[in-house]
């Protein structure tokens, strides 16, 4: 049975080296030219990106990054028992931590963390110091006080 004229081999002469087109010699077996791989997982994937994973850094194929501290209890309780205005510096720097964090600004919230830190631990020493002279200053009133009473003899 014929289908027709097929002439030498069907459907026309086949280039010299066996058809589908010619292959780049790539070593590699074929299914073209595949990009050189500077790593990845062992193929021609293309440029694997590059991954963060360092402290505040986002990416990385390890677990997710938390955000950093805030320290908003230790600025609340130094603005309570310590120093007022340093407190408070040290609450809207520690309330701006988890805001940068959140619109990704990763590295401003590990700045607004170190300066919460540095904020509550002014407060806490000026309030130290404070408390510290109030204590002395009690002190020696108490001694004025008790050498300037007059004594009653009996």
């Amino acid at each position: 049975m014929s289908y027709g004229n097929q002439g030498d081999g069907g459907y026309g002469a086949q280039p010299p080296g066996g058809g589908y087109g010619q292959q780049p010699p790539s070593g590699g077996g074929g299914y073209g030219q595949q990009p050189p791989s500077g790593g990845g997982y062992g193929g021609g994937y293309g440029q694997q990106p590059p991954s963060g994973g360092g402290y505040g850094q986002p990416g990385g194929y390890g677990a997710p990054q938390t955000p950093p501290d805030n320290h908003l209890v230790a600025a609340i309780l130094t603005t309570l028992f310590c120093c007022l205005p340093l407190g408070i510096v040290s609450i809207v720097k520690s309330s701006q931590v988890n805001s940068k964090w959140q619109v990704g600004d990763y590295q401003g919230a590990v700045q607004a963390s170190e300066e919460a830190k540095t904020w509550w631990k002014r407060s806490l020493i000026v309030g130290i110091i404070w408390w510290v002279l109030v204590i002395i200053g009690y002190v020696v009133l108490f001694v004025l006080v008790a050498a300037n009473a007059p004594s009653s003899t009996y």
